[in-house]
């Protein structure tokens, strides 16, 4: 038997073992506006990390297109990488995400 309940963003399914499952969305807005599907994303193999990828996967996250450990296992980062471009977003804009201006960023 199931058991569910609607939260702001999460469905909460209850059966005999305890699931949290968010729907996933089919786009979300990109950075530059534009719709962002899983097809749009960089490749999983990406090395060279320029703005624009890396604010692609931030909004992919954001928006429920990807979850954090997908884009984490998908990319080989570590959590902390990713919120620390989360994070220099929030604070300073794309610009923010340029790896030759992160110490004028440093606070």
């Amino acid at each position: 038997m199931w058991s569910c309940s609607l939260a702001p963003s999460w469905v909460t399914c209850t059966s005999i073992m305890t699931e949290h499952y968010r729907p996933r969305v089919r786009y979300v807005i990109g950075p530059d506006g534009s719709p962002l599907t899983i097809a749009d994303l960089p490749p999983k193999d990406t090395k060279r990390w320029v703005i624009r990828r890396k604010a692609e996967v931030v909004a992919a996250v954001r928006g429920g297109l990807l979850s954090l450990d997908d884009a984490c296992e998908r990319y080989t980062l570590t959590v902390d990488e990713f919120l620390s471009w989360q994070r220099s977003i929030d604070r300073h804009g794309l610009a923010g995400l340029r790896a030759t201006r992160i110490q004028d960023y440093r606070q």
